[in-house]
């Protein structure tokens, strides 16, 4: 025990002992507005259940992360009640520094070489029959992290033959042949997310680039014509829906075959402000346009997120692939 005496001064804590800053790069920047008074369609309970607990101690008995915690996901208690669980792979901390998200940013640690046994032994023990595998970016990385992301999907089908594999990725940015690994462990769905119109690009997702994330996703369809393609996309940080209607039209132009729409939320006062509340109604307008449009499939709520209900969704997935194949004859 440390007792301090009357006269005595407090020890100076250490830097090392200092609470790792969860955001170093927002630190320093002014406040954004929060809105406050969360609209009733976007309050969710806490997660208590028993189920959510159980998924809770399986994520930590195997040394994962997920998405779902990193991204302070507010489907955390529905989806975890249910078992469903979004692995993070390559660590928890982003090289990246988008202003709309939650997850960790700085230097990233090595990357674990156990981490697909453990991530296929956590879904095997949950019991999934879908999976949704997604990372921080890892710009620091010769391959983007690819070829843990193929090494991954190679566990998964070793272990859990039966289990569909959903892959969110980053957009490998100047990483040659990174893509190629990916497609070629060939998951079920790849996903790689706009998240939002390119006017907004400069402030919400600066180290990224519109037009490279669209080659990806085309890119994807151009090597494996039969793998499903996904992106995804916030509203409620200023666009317009103009704007959102043209990146239906690039997403198309892409062959991207399912859209997810949903209601950008503010982590912190130091992230991107909330520009408004999206509306339900609008919402599903914004659901009968994308199918206008031609894709296969479009979430579109304000709690969709990228791995949301995705299981469910990927059957419904096949299902249009199947009934548009048909009805072409």
């Amino acid at each position: 025990m440390l007792v301090i005496m009357a006269n005595d001064t407090v020890p100076p804590v250490e830097p090392a002992a200092e609470a790792r800053l969860r955001h170093p790069e927002k630190a320093h920047r002014p406040d954004q507005p929060v809105r406050r008074g969360k609209p009733d369609w976007l309050r969710v309970k806490a997660p208590t259940s028993q189920e959510y607990l159980a998924t809770r101690q399986i994520v930590r008995d195997h040394k994962l992360a997920t998405v779902c915690e990193e991204a302070a996901c507010p489907n955390i208690g529905e989806c975890w009640k249910q078992r469903h669980a979004t692995m993070m792979i390559l660590g928890d901390t982003c090289t990246r520094a988008c202003s709309f998200c939650n997850v960790a940013t700085g230097k990233p640690g090595a990357v674990n070489p156990h981490e697909p046994l453990n991530v296929a032994l956590a879904v095997q023990k949950l019991g999934l029959t879908h999976v949704v595998i997604t990372s921080v970016d890892r710009d620091d990385l010769d391959d983007g992290g690819a070829g843990h992301f193929a090494a991954v999907i190679r566990q998964l089908r070793a272990l859990c033959p039966e289990t569909t594999v959903e892959v969110l990725t980053p957009d490998f940015l100047r990483k040659e042949g990174a893509l190629e690994l990916v497609v070629e462990a060939r998951p079920d769905v790849f996903n790689h997310n706009l998240e939002t119109v390119p006017r907004l690009y400069p402030e919400v997702r600066p180290g990224a680039r519109y037009f490279h994330s669209l080659r990806l996703l085309s890119d994807v369809k151009r090597q494996d014509p039969t793998l499903f393609t996904k992106s995804g996309i916030m509203v409620g940080l200023g666009e317009t829906k103009e704007e959102v209607a043209q990146v239906m039209d690039d997403l198309r132009s892409a062959d991207v075959d399912f859209l997810t729409i949903g209601q950008y939320l503010q982590p912190t006062p130091k992230h991107h402000h909330v520009d408004r509340f999206v509306t339900p109604d609008e919402f599903q307008s914004y659901a009968r346009l994308a199918k206008a449009k031609g894709f296969l499939l479009c979430s579109a709520s304000p709690l969709t997120r990228s791995s949301y209900h995705a299981d469910a969704d990927f059957e419904r997935l096949k299902a249009a692939r199947l009934a548009s194949l048909a009805a072409a004859g």
